[in-house]
């Protein structure tokens, strides 16, 4: 049986969340969540793409990906579109501003 550890280790790569860089079909395929989906969330500002010039194709990095992957599940719930958005934003802003607490106690050391 594998280790806790081992499960999460695709999360514990910061070289690899650091360049993680994907297309919008990409992202579709990996998270189960419709292109057409996406582009709306976009639009209502839930998402950024990494890239915003005109004609080329969206591209989502880890944390934009990591927040579909929150919208979609508190939509599964039963929550609204506005009501997710809302609730992944402050979701997303605790666990910053816990990692810089951490951060400054590291570096406190």
């Amino acid at each position: 049986m594998e280790s806790k550890d081992n499960e999460l280790s695709a999360l514990l790569d910061f070289d690899l969340l650091k360049n993680l860089v994907v297309g919008i079909g990409e992202v579709s395929k990996i998270t189960g969540i419709p292109t057409r989906k996406i582009r709306y969330w976009e639009d209502k500002g839930a998402i950024q793409p990494e890239n915003e010039k005109e004609g080329s194709t969206r591209r989502y990095n880890y944390l934009n990906i990591k927040k579909m992957l929150l919208i979609q599940e508190i939509l599964d719930e039963g929550y609204t579109l506005d009501s997710a958005i809302e609730k992944v934003n402050k979701r997303m802003i605790a666990m910053d501003e816990a990692f810089k607490r951490l951060a400054d106690t590291l570096d406190n050391e």
